[in-house]
């Protein structure tokens, strides 16, 4: 049993890192989801203490990246609706342009929803080259902290195992 668990927790985790990057996907969330059935069904200190310094670093992650992008849109004045048209136009974009369609659906959809409301089309350029750098940045921290979540895993497993 701790073997099965063991392994459907590692996928779990390894899709939970792609979660931050693929925002359809519920990365930390997930993470620590899958962290904690692992500590409930491993029991002991062990597993306790994998969920808690996984679920601290994940929470730590999704502050930091929610807070480092908020700050940055908010000081260029970018609405969150500007960010949500281009996460539609992505999800969109990713059934209708394989492998790089969530991306070029993001950047396009984001870009259009800036040119409407700036109705300028070097504004609407530089409004959203800030986005994307702060949705980047936020993702690249999340991911960073599901890993380090990852690596709190494994070494978990090894002293379990």
């Amino acid at each position: 049993m701790d073997v099965t668990v063991s392994v459907i927790a590692g996928i779990l985790l390894v899709v939970a890192a792609l979660g931050t990057v693929f925002p359809i996907l519920p990365g930390s969330m997930l993470a620590i989801g899958a962290l904690l059935v692992w500590a409930l069904v491993i029991g002991g200190w062990n597993g306790w203490l994998v969920f808690i310094i996984g679920a601290v670093v994940c929470g730590v992650g999704m502050f930091a990246s929610t807070i480092l992008a908020g700050t940055r849109l908010k000081k260029r004045e970018i609405p969150n609706s500007s960010i949500l048209v281009g996460a539609l136009c992505g999800f969109v974009g990713m059934f209708l342009i394989p492998v790089v369609g969530l991306p070029v659906g993001f950047v396009l959809g984001l870009y259009g929803s800036e040119w409407l409301r700036l109705r300028d089309m070097k504004l609407a350029v530089q409004a959203s080259v800030v986005a994307i750098k702060a949705v980047g940045l936020g993702m690249i921290v999340e991911f960073l902290c599901v890993c380090l979540a990852i690596a709190t895993f494994v070494v978990g497993l090894i002293v379990h195992f």
